[in-house]
Formats: structure tokens, C-alpha cells, sequence
């Protein structure tokens, strides 16, 4: 499978920087891999509309299982389902917005200037900017900068998110970088990291309720934020004698969600089997909102890696998982 990003290139000259709508970032409709995307910039664009497609074949990407729904729609402005997409400014319904806020569905940018980050140097690394617009400040009448920087690294997906208020006044937002992880066997996976802790059950209209299992694992439907996680979290594919690593910072609550079997067939653009090969987990500012004042940012950081593992009488490798 390619790591990939859903892009559409829309240039208003042909010379011009191409802008990007990053729909889900690592989704599936246009396999473009990140160890080129800032090739971009430099290309000669005649159409109005340019997918771009690479196929990806450098091993160091291979380990990263973002999964990609056989029925997603791919038709903009409407959400990509599958990869990573940007929750901003409103995570879910928490809120008077949109379903996951509305970047996911805009047309972002090429950052040339991400202070206070040093400037990209490589092809392995790209910077996004997504600012408001007049449209936007029709629905949520807030300035801002959302910025994104992506790095791929052997073996290491790095996503940096960083949001500034441009505004007068101070602003408050949810957030998340919702995981899609592909999986061999939605039955055969086990969360661990979050247990003892606190979460909200979306599927009890958010009732509090305390983690009493050593780990998640998945017989049925799951819609949770856990609160105030840990910056680790293992995800653990028995099958595939794999665990995905989740490491995050300014981000302190973690959705867990798959949809089972019922609501799957509910959902138009998800495979009625999807739900048997996926797993979302969220890095997210979920239960208390980030307040910015003016000029403020807020910046966050999440890296995925994996790790094999081996799993022998419900006894996982401790030192891979653990310190790994």
C-alpha cells in the first residue's frame, strides 16, 4: 500500500505556486508520496486541475498502514473518509459546526515561510498553511493561521500542527489528527496506554465513565475520548506481529473509534468490511478547548513509527513495546 496524500493542485496561473486541499492527508485518492510533494513547487502546471500520482517504493514508507476506504468520494469539497484528516476548528460534534470543523474540506497552501520553524530542506519534509477566509468568517468569525508540517524519515511519519490566532479578539477551538489505521483483523488488535483512565462514550451521549479493562480490545462499536492520555500509545496488530507506535505532544486526549458492523452499512462511504480492516486513534484536544489570545499560537506534534512484536501466552515483547 503507498503512503499517500489526497491533493488537488489548482493553479491560478500556470507558473504559480500550486495550492493544495489536503483532504486527508495519507488517504487514498491520489497516491503521491511525501518524500516528493515539494517537487510541486517546481513544476510547469498547464491544467486547471492536476492529480498527481507516483507510485512509492522506498522501503522506509511501507510501515506506515493508513487505511483507505474502498468507497470513499472523492469529489471536493467533501471530506476524503480514510488517512489522517485535519479536525479543525471543531472536533466531531463537539460544537455548533460542521462535523469535524471544515479545514479538512479547504484548499491549503504551500508554506514557504513556517517560523518559527527553520524552512523544509529536504523533499522528505513539506509545510502547509491554511488561512480564514471571508467564507470561513461567515461560520466561525475568527481569524487564524493553521499551519502543518509534514516529515517522513526512515521508518518515522512526524506531523506538526501549529495554529495562530490573527485575530483581536482571543478564540478557543477543538482539535484532532484523526488516525485512520489499517489493520489485519479489527478482532486481533489490542490498544494498550489507556488503561485506568477516564473517557467520554459517545455512544452514551458522553457519560464519564473510568477504563477498567489492561487493554482495549474489540467485539463490538467504540466511540470514546479518553481524557488526559499519556504521550505514548501502542497500538498492537497480533496478525501482522506489529505495533504502531503513537507519540504526541500538546494533545491530550485520544478518540478511539470503529463503527462495527451496523453502523458501517449506514454510513455511505464506508465498505460494509471496512470496519474489519481499520481503526481510528485520534491525537486530540477534545475535553478542554485551547484558548488563544491574540497573536497567540498553539503548536502540537505526533510521530508514528512501528515496532514488530511477538505475542506468546497474551505476553507482548515489554521492551519493544515499552521502549521501543
Amino acid at each position: 500500500m503507498c503512503v499517500v496524500v489526497d491533493c488537488f493542485c489548482k493553479m491560478e496561473t500556470p507558473q504559480s505556486l500550486a495550492s493544495l486541499s489536503i483532504l486527508g492527508v495519507m488517504s487514498s485518492s491520489i497516491a503521491f508520496p511525501l518524500n516528493r510533494i515539494c517537487a510541486v513547487s517546481m513544476m510547469s502546471l498547464q491544467s486547471s486541475v492536476l492529480c498527481l500520482d507516483f507510485p512509492l517504493r522506498s522501503r522506509e514508507f511501507r510501515s506506515f498502514q493508513i487505511h483507505q476506504m474502498v468507497e470513499a468520494v472523492l469529489k471536493p469539497p467533501k471530506a476524503i473518509r480514510g488517512g489522517i484528516p485535519i479536525c479543525f476548528p471543531q472536533f466531531a460534534n463537539f460544537g455548533s459546526l460542521e462535523q469535524h470543523g471544515f479545514a479538512r474540506n479547504r484548499m491549503w497552501r504551500l508554506d514557504s515561510s513556517p517560523y518559527p520553524l527553520p524552512p523544509a530542506t529536504n523533499q522528505s519534509t513539506v509545510d502547509l498553511i491554511l488561512k480564514s477566509t471571508e467564507e470561513d468568517l461567515k461560520t466561525w468569525p475568527r481569524r487564524f493561521e493553521l499551519r502543518l508540517r509534514i516529515s517522513l524519515s526512515p521508518g518515522k511519519l512526524t506531523i506538526i500542527p501549529r495554529v495562530r490566532n490573527t485575530d483581536r479578539k482571543p478564540f478557543s477551538f477543538t482539535f484532532s489528527l484523526r488516525n485512520y489505521f489499517s489493520v489485519s483483523d479489527i478482532s486481533e488488535v489490542r490498544v494498550e496506554g489507556l488503561e485506568t483512565l477516564d473517557y467520554l462514550d459517545n455512544l452514551m451521549r458522553r457519560e464519564r465513565f473510568t477504563e477498567q479493562a489492561d487493554a482495549i480490545t474489540f467485539d463490538g462499536e467504540v466511540d470514546r475520548v479518553y481524557l488526559n492520555t499519556p504521550s505514548k500509545i501502542n497500538i498492537i496488530d497480533h496478525e501482522k506481529k506489529r505495533t504502531l507506535v503513537l507519540r504526541k505532544e500538546g494533545m491530550p486526549d485520544a478518540v478511539v473509534w470503529n463503527p462495527w458492523a451496523k453502523k458501517a452499512k449506514a454510513i455511505p462511504d464506508f465498505g460494509d468490511d471496512d470496519y474489519t480492516r481499520m481503526l481510528c486513534v485520534d491525537s486530540a484536544v477534545v475535553e478542554m478547548p485551547i484558548v488563544l489570545k491574540p497573536y497567540e499560537e498553539w503548536k502540537g506534534r505526533q510521530e508514528l513509527s512501528t515496532v514488530s512484536s511477538s505475542y506468546c501466552s497474551g505476553q507482548l515483547d515489554p521492551r519493544r513495546v515499552l521502549y521501543g
